[in-house]
């Protein structure tokens, strides 16, 4: 008797813990994808950690949607996306992913600037409107459906340029690695030729100046969700006119007019962010190494390394705070004008010295904001735009104050008579950025340099 007290005991408390066991879990019957008119599903399933068939814990299940839905969204190939589960019992749900594509072809005309930001043209260049650029711009973003894309730039005015690309569908039944190849040609006759005091100094002329010719091909592999590395191999040929040499023998170094080399770049990516158009939670990480010259005919014999860090932080509400860290070096320290890179190109610069260039061999910079979230909201347009990759108007707005700090080591500063190289620069304000379609961001900033310059900056970027 009381053995069979015994298992009629255990068996319940066998039975009861299942039953709970069961209550916290669901599995995953089936995911349905809507909306997907031209992308295919697996480009789709490849970002989602969810599969049919899985257990899940109903408590997680929330977060778990929510960063399928992120990972989606970073694929830019989509205006918005919304995944949401149906239970079909206590045991199972069903998982649907609604998506609106972006639209895919897109052939436009092309104007902007030939200076580095709008703000040395508005401030160095008198803002004179022959600094522009014109042409047409081709790209279909999604070109099979897998994802690939296809590229074609054609533009005339101040920096002619041609160059048209592709990016394959995916390599591998995996769909982990991509392959791009392309070619660049451009001229210049007006031009850069060196720095002076941390400003550009241009060659004004009617003559051709410079003449670039690029190949490049870069394999790709994305592993897991998150890493991707690629490997880029190009041949790059830069003509100049003997004008050019004389007034910097340093363009080329030794006052040559021609410089032709291969080159080998490697770069690995780390990118957690909830957001890559705009983010506000998560981390990026960055490493990445260039040789310029492989072999003995090649003009240049360079290698450049540098690595980021970025992190971003929800605070409370919607309070939100960001910082980064960015560094390069390169070797030798003799190296030609035009691959000389310190502060000052792209984003590499201290806010607040956007009209300075600041020339060396390495560098180091770091970055902090804190940021205010004043809206964020998605609006239907569809009452008065029938086009549907256009009547969904997503906008975000943040009030910013930044501080960052930044040093420029530059081993001949007397070449180009640099006055900020080789000193702590800082710089600090605030400013307002907007997030909307296609992302577009665009920034105005009210900055104060260590020079005690003021000004108000603006910056309009498309992120990709």
């Amino acid at each position: 008797m009381t053995h069979r007290l015994f298992f009629v005991c255990f068996f319940f408390l066998l039975n009861t813990s299942y039953q709970c066991f069961a209550d916290d879990f669901v599995v995953v019957h089936n995911i349905k994808i809507v909306g997907n008119t031209r992308t295919k599903e697996k480009i789709i399933f490849r970002e989602m950690l969810i599969k049919v068939g899985d257990t899940l814990q109903k408590a997680k299940l929330k977060e778990i949607l929510e960063s399928d839905r992120q990972k989606i969204t970073n694929t830019y190939l989509f205006i918005t996306v919304k995944i949401t589960s149906q239970e079909i019992d206590n045991q199972q749900i069903d998982i649907f992913v609604e998506v609106k594509e972006r639209l895919y072809l897109v052939v436009l005309p092309v104007f902007y600037l030939a200076d580095r930001n709008v703000n040395e043209w508005w401030y160095e260049r008198n803002h004179d409107l022959r600094r522009t650029i014109y042409g047409i711009y081709g790209k279909h973003a999604n070109l099979t459906g897998n994802n690939d894309q296809l590229r074609v730039r054609a533009e005339i005015g101040f920096i002619p340029n041609f160059e048209i690309s592709y990016s394959s569908p995916y390599l591998d039944k995996k769909l982990t690695t991509t392959f791009l190849g392309g070619i660049l040609y451009g001229i210049n006759k007006t031009m850069v030729y060196r720095t002076w005091q941390d400003k550009f100094q241009f060659l004004e002329s009617e003559q051709q100046q410079r003449q670039r010719l690029s190949f490049y091909t870069v394999l790709s592999r994305r592993t897991g969700f998150y890493q991707n590395q690629s490997l880029q191999i190009s041949y790059n040929q830069t003509q100049i006119a003997d004008t050019i040499a004389r007034l910097n023998p340093n363009y080329f170094l030794n006052g040559q007019t021609k410089q032709k080399y291969f080159l080998i770049n490697y770069s690995y990516i780390f990118d957690r962010r909830d957001n890559r158009q705009y983010a506000l939670k998560g981390y990026r990480a960055s490493f990445e190494i260039t040789k310029y010259g492989l072999f003995n005919a090649d003009n240049i014999n360079q290698l450049n390394i540098s690595a980021s860090y970025n992190k971003y932080l929800p605070i409370r509400g919607k309070f939100y705070a960001n910082y980064s860290f960015r560094g390069k070096v390169s070797f030798p320290h003799k190296q030609p004008f035009l691959q000389t890179a310190g502060l000052g190109y792209k984003n590499d610069l201290v806010r607040g010295y956007e009209l300075y260039v600041i020339d060396g061999q390495s560098y180091v910079l770091a970055k902090t904001n804190l940021k205010y979230q004043l809206i964020d909201h998605i609006y239907d347009l569809s009452r008065f735009l029938k086009i549907k990759q256009f009547n969904t108007l997503p906008v975000a707005a943040y009030l910013n104050s930044f501080i960052d700090i930044g040093y420029a080591k530059n081993k001949f500063p007397q070449i180009n008579n640099t006055k900020l190289a080789n000193k702590w620069l800082v710089g600090g304000g605030l400013g307002l950025d907007v997030i909307t379609w296609y992302n577009i961001v665009g920034r105005l900033n009210y900055s104060i340099n260590g020079l005690g310059e003021k000004r108000f900056f603006f910056n309009l970027s498309r992120e990709f």
